[in-house]
């Protein structure tokens, strides 16, 4: 009994998000009763594994990311190593260097009772790694309350979107979950438990701000255009902010960031999208998007 008060004391001694009851967050450990996992995802030599794996991602992925060389004699030989940098034997050597207060003894043959392949390891770091409570991919709801104020019902709606919109794109480029989640998407393909833990982190992202977008409406008088719904919006929101953070990583020097004026490429998007989506309730029902932008330019119903 003893050991379990030690186990839960350290728990609680650890940093956030690590002292949080992780059980619904670890899917995949490899117990067989729902006690047991319980127990397991609450065990601080499980926070040890995820903590130097987290590290490993920052390490490796950025801002910052550690490079080296393949080949001493060619300057541009980077190693790219994917997600290998996470393979267990790395994942259980980097424990070594946890901080005070996790375990800092780990092994290949402990990280193996703890997840049944590494497949199921990498789902969970991926849940844990993406999860809101860790680091949030983009601005979350909470970072943007005072923003969302002004959205609501502040005199500045377009600054404030503006504001929004810089933000999110560079809490998306500042933060290595970003890059962690496009390296666990180039590698879902054919691997469920990736899959699986991917969606649900896109539908835990987007549920807020689908409940956000629909007081905006509401407050501002708006309504969706015909044939628009709330989650088309929201969706479509959600592609503009990482196509536009995928952009700015690729070429930092194209402008899509002002950082003087604090504005983007990114809050001319939503701009875009709500003036393409929306309209007033009090006005007659506009046309549906497509027979708008045919009227617009000129074409044939249809084509």
């Amino acid at each position: 009994m003893s050991g379990v008060t030690e186990k839960q004391t350290l728990k609680q001694q650890l940093p956030s998000p690590y002292d949080q009851d992780l059980s619904q967050v670890l899917r995949r450990l490899d117990r067989r009763t729902p006690a047991s996992r319980d127990r397991l995802a609450n065990d601080p030599v499980t926070a040890a594994y995820l903590m130097a794996a987290m590290r490993l991602i920052e390490r490796h992925l950025g801002p910052g990311a550690e490079r080296t060389q393949s080949d001493p004699e060619d300057e541009s030989s980077i190693g790219r190593p994917l997600l290998s940098f996470l393979s267990q034997r790395a994942v259980a050597a980097e424990v070594a260097n946890n901080p005070h207060p996790f375990p800092v003894v780990g092994s290949v043959p402990t990280l193996r009772s703890t997840w049944r392949s590494h497949s199921h390891f990498i789902a969970d770091l991926l849940r844990f790694g993406l999860w809101s409570r860790y680091q949030p991919t983009h601005c979350d709801v909470t970072e943007a309350a005072h923003i969302i104020g002004d959205l609501l019902e502040g005199p500045r709606f377009v600054p404030a979107v503006q504001e929004l919109g810089y933000c999110d794109l560079v809490s998306l480029i500042d933060r290595p979950k970003f890059r962690l989640e496009l390296l666990a998407i180039a590698a879902a393909e054919g691997d469920e438990a990736i899959r699986e833990a991917l969606a649900e982190n896109y539908h835990g992202l987007v549920e807020p701000w689908r409940e956000v977008c629909a007081e905006i409406l509401k407050a501002r008088s708006l309504r969706l255009r015909s044939g628009v719904e709330l989650d088309d919006l929201v969706g479509l929101l959600t592609a503009a902010t990482e196509g536009i953070a995928l952009r700015a990583l690729i070429d930092p020097g194209a402008g899509v960031l002002d950082h003087a004026n604090r504005r983007s490429l990114l809050g001319t998007a939503i701009l875009a999208l709500i003036l393409g989506c929306t309209e007033r309730v009090e006005d007659p029902p506009g046309l549906p998007i497509e027979r708008a932008v045919g009227a617009l330019v000129g074409s044939a119903p249809g084509l």
